[in-house]
């Protein structure tokens, strides 16, 4: 199997005064591509440290997040933002769609920021057709459900045909039958892509279809 990302002995300190709180310590994971796992823990246990550690959002004490075979954390600023742009998906908690957007625009805006200028109308328009959402893409986010709003956020994420897909609590703001099913379509789309998803959570009846599950304390 081809890997995607590798993290070697990845630790996270920050200094509290006159103590230091370690808050990742040492972690060592591989995924590959076409896997949808978890990092599954409670809450204040490290998991969106990791996920932003990974998504070069945050820079780690010590340790390698190897993408793609490229040292994240030893790029510049500008290269990190543009790996961001073109190699990752991000979906948050709250969808986190520009209410001034359309479903449509939403997706096009990631296509020129990234200066996608091939297809960019038609790209949106399929993802959003693949999605169930061919309906809402004139529609502004005050307009759709909350399922729907993640939908969008999903659409979003694959707009720059990432490699790989952090999802932060997708589902806490959902209803179960609502979150099970954002996770059934990201499993689907993971699989069908052949890229990598990890997803954070707490809830363990949301990792039923994951590959790997990586429980944080």
């Amino acid at each position: 199997m081809t890997t995607i990302l590798e993290l070697n002995g990845v630790t996270k300190s920050y200094k509290q005064g006159q103590e230091v709180l370690t808050v990742l310590d040492h972690i060592s994971m591989q995924v590959n591509k076409g896997e949808f796992g978890a990092i599954l823990g409670p809450s204040g246990s490290g998991k969106s440290t990791l996920l932003s550690v990974i998504g070069a959002l945050t820079s780690p004490s010590n340790g390698e997040v190897i993408l793609n075979g490229r040292n994240v954390h030893t790029m510049n600023g500008k290269e990190q933002t543009s790996l961001r742009l073109k190699e990752i998906g991000f979906i948050f908690q709250q969808s986190n769609l520009i209410p001034f957007l359309t479903v449509e625009e939403q997706l096009l805006l990631v296509g020129k920021l990234i200066k996608q200028k091939e297809r960019l109308q038609e790209r949106a328009l399929e993802l959003l057709s693949h999605l169930g959402l061919a309906e809402r893409s004139s529609h502004y986010p005050e307009q759709l459900s909350g399922g729907e709003q993640q939908r969008v956020a999903i659409a979003r994420a694959l707009m720059n045909e990432p490699k790989l897909i952090l999802a932060d609590e997708p589902t806490a703001s959902l209803d179960r039958e609502r979150g099970k099913s954002v996770v059934e379509l990201l499993v689907k789309e993971t699989k069908e892509r052949h890229i990598a998803t990890i997803m954070v959570t707490h809830d363990e009846s949301m990792i039923r279809d994951c590959d790997w599950v990586y429980r944080m304390r």
